[in-house]
């Protein structure tokens, strides 16, 4: 066959080509849609499991619409925290394919891969029948959704909740004229929230008093506490110690090869920092978890708290606290002194289709339509706001205007540098052995030298190279 040499494009031929290209691909964007996606699959019903927050339960009052314009029915059910992990995992190591989608948070991933649990989705992505070309994952909100759901160079799904922690206090207190005054004449700076780890200190040491002392002009009936924190031992107490104090002093629980690192000097300060501040928590603390931990804010008897945000997002409305209004956000306080790269804690979670799923195109379909924009962006105005999963979200009026621009600002502060869990097949044995042991350095039962040498040996005892 008699060959012709290349001819080079001129501009404008160039620029008419790549035009052609970008219309093509624009008009195979619009035509592609989820009912027309959908039509080999209307009629089935597909089972998806999820933690219920309340996050969910708005997302619950959505997923119908998803029906109507598919025909693809969804029994969306919601389970508690510990329930949706037992009752997930279960399902996913039996094999029994009960469910088409699960909610792993991301600490959960580490153990599904590694007993190969897990239905890549790349095959889906490829499936230009199944695949919504207008999904736009660039816009996921980095570095949570590669760290999440990507692993070994295939991908498990996409992030769906995007929980972190965000610093909370009472903005009444802080504003107060006669307590700022104070506050400055104590510690020689403005009193507001805390930026970094030693304001939290001065502002828990501050603002803890006895029933009979003054706080803002009025005597108090009961004791008030500088901060709250959760403190139970089987909880995410120990995410908030490790992603927020831990990290942020420059430590970590594993080095950069996987080994374990639990006592080096910077776990031993962290602790040590730890240990400080529950001198001015609540008694109780030590049976606090993630919900106690809005109850006591909302109930108005502590200064300042780290916590979840979808759970304030529960708390910081008319109706729900008498307080309600009177909160102000930051970002996780850092530690000035350690010159790496800032920590916050999250715990961002996806849906994963089990190796066992019996419809995993039909769940596809609904797992993009779950991220979808359009979606998002009815979630966050069917909530009055939410967590962001994408980054345009965070541009949407509900998040810039009104009385929580600065929940939605500590929000991004986190998001920006939230990762997942590290992928270790072993991570609840290691919540499990470590998790006891920052309780007792909080309760003074042991000293932070001794908890990090104790914690080092369990992490020995349970894995010598812990991840994935």
């Amino acid at each position: 066959m008699r060959s012709f040499p290349a001819v080079p494009l001129t501009p404008v031929v160039a620029a008419l080509a790549a035009g052609l290209s970008i219309a093509l691909t624009s008009s195979a964007a619009l035509a592609w849609s989820y009912a027309e996606a959908a039509k080999p699959y209307a009629g089935k019903t597909i089972r998806v499991l999820d933690e219920i927050t309340p996050l969910q339960e708005v997302m619950k009052k959505l997923v119908p619409q998803f029906t109507t314009e598919t025909g693809i029915k969804v029994e969306y059910e919601l389970l508690n925290h510990f329930e949706v992990i037992n009752k997930g995992q279960a399902d996913m190591l039996s094999g029994r394919g009960y469910y088409d989608a699960i909610m792993l948070h991301s600490v959960q991933m580490g153990p599904m891969l590694a007993a190969g649990a897990l239905s890549p989705i790349d095959g889906l992505v490829a499936d230009k029948a199944l695949a919504n070309p207008a999904l736009d994952t660039a816009d996921l909100i980095e570095p949570v959704y590669g760290t999440l759901s990507k692993f070994g160079g295939k991908s498990y799904g996409y992030i769906n909740w995007n929980y972190n922690q965000v610093y909370w206090a009472r903005n009444d207190l802080l504003t107060h004229a006669g307590e700022k005054a104070a506050f400055k004449t104590k510690y020689g700076y403005e009193l507001g929230p805390a930026k970094t780890m030693q304001q939290v200190l001065d502002i828990a040491e501050f603002f803890t008093r006895k029933s009979g002392q003054t706080l803002a002009g009025q005597p108090l009936k009961t004791d008030f506490y500088g901060i709250v924190h959760e403190g139970i031992s089987g909880g995410t107490s120990l995410v908030s110690v490790w992603e927020n104090m831990i990290r942020n002093f420059g430590g970590d629980l594993f080095d950069a090869q996987g080994a374990p690192s639990f006592d080096t000097p910077q776990v031993v300060q962290a602790l040590t920092f730890w240990a400080k501040l529950w001198k001015y928590a609540p008694p109780g603390q030590a049976e606090y978890s993630l919900i106690d931990v809005p109850t006591v804010m909302g109930n108005g008897i502590a200064a300042q708290s780290i916590a979840w945000s979808d759970f304030v997002l529960g708390i910081d409305k008319p109706g729900a606290s008498p307080l309600a209004g009177k909160f102000t956000y930051g970002p996780i306080p850092t530690v000035p002194e350690y010159k790496g790269k800032r920590s916050a804690a999250g715990e961002p979670s996806l849906l994963v289709i089990p190796k066992a799923a019996k419809n995993k195109e039909a769940v596809y379909l609904f797992l993009q339509w779950m991220v979808d924009k359009e979606t998002q962006k009815k979630l966050i105005e069917a909530g009055n706001g939410g967590v962001p999963i994408r980054n345009s979200t965070y541009l949407l009026p509900q998040l810039t205007t009104g009385t929580y621009v600065p929940l939605y600002q500590a929000m991004k502060s986190t998001h920006e540098v939230a990762i997942a869990k590290p992928k270790s097949p072993k991570i609840f044995e290691i919540y499990d052995a470590l998790g006891p042991i920052v309780q007792q350095v909080g309760l003074g039962k042991l000293t932070p030298e001794a908890a990090a040498k104790l914690g080092q040996t369990k992490l020995l005892e349970i894995c010598k190279k812990c991840l994935l």
